[in-house]
């Protein structure tokens, strides 16, 4: 039976990250409601990274010709939708804490939940293929779709980028080190889900 070596470190770094979130500066307008606004960003960011990570390993490993690579695309993009789906409630949670309700007509809200049953229901149609060579495909025509549809996406009440546009470099420090962490837990989520999926061919 295959084991997850890095799962006792990965729970270690999710511990790390909800200790630094709850250590954040807190920001004027809103207080110390802003660490959650933190967290979310961290959390899409990665998201939107681990997609991107399993477009290019998984193009690189089309065009190579690389198993090897095509099955960390596959692992990349289970990452990416697992970090994606469960960026939705700490968006609910942001909502609820700065807007004082839940504003789901939000267009970057919609979009969001659109691209998680789309991304579930995508993964769970490649994990069904035995050739890797189909998520490899599937991330890479998942992650420009979703990078055309967020360009193409108006901001309501969502603001584009908050953290980037501050002039406090004390907020962006922290993010930045916030974003590290939650990279590098799914860093080891990806190594974990490669280590338990079996290899096919």
């Amino acid at each position: 039976m295959r084991r997850c070596p890095s799962l006792p470190i990965f729970l270690l770094t999710g511990l790390a990250i909800a200790s630094l979130t709850l250590l954040g500066p807190q920001e004027k307008s809103l207080g110390v409601n802003v660490r959650v606004v933190y967290l979310h960003g961290a959390w899409v960011w990665t998201a939107l990274l681990a997609f991107l990570a399993a477009a290019m390993v998984g193009l690189v490993g089309l065009l190579l010709r690389i198993q090897e690579l095509q099955h960390w695309s596959r692992s990349l993009g289970r990452t990416g939708i697992i970090f994606w789906v469960t960026y939705l409630p700490i968006s609910l949670w942001a909502m609820q804490t700065n807007w004082n309700g839940l504003f789901l007509a939000e267009p970057r809200w919609r979009l969001g939940l659109v691209f998680a049953v789309g991304g579930l229901l995508l993964q769970i149609g490649v994990a069904l293929i035995e050739d890797p060579a189909w998520a490899s495909a599937a991330n890479l025509v998942y992650f420009l779709t979703l990078l055309l549809a967020l360009r193409s996406t108006e901001n309501v009440m969502h603001p584009a980028s908050p953290i980037l546009s501050s002039e406090a470099w004390r907020i962006q420090l922290f993010f930045g080190g916030l974003l590290a962490l939650t990279l590098l837990a799914a860093a080891q989520l990806s190594w974990c889900i490669r280590r338990l999926e079996p290899d096919r061919h």
